[in-house]
């Protein structure tokens, strides 16, 4: 059977160096007038995916 990667997954994941994944935090794409400094300064960085959640994603993501 052939592996293959899931779109959504490698448009919106990154993987780091040490091999976990980061994604990008919500709310920072619009609507930016109205946020304070401090709200989109703390939207500034990646998140990185929990432990947890790391076995869903890697299988997701065969080739990475």
């Amino acid at each position: 059977m052939t592996l293959k990667t899931r779109s959504w997954v490698k448009k919106r994941v990154k993987v780091t160096a040490k091999g976990k994944f980061k994604l990008a935090k919500a709310w920072k794409r619009h609507l930016l007038s109205n946020k304070s400094s401090k709200a989109k300064g703390r939207n500034k960085y990646g998140l990185l995916v929990a432990k947890a959640e790391n076995k869903k994603i890697r299988q997701q993501l065969p080739f990475a």
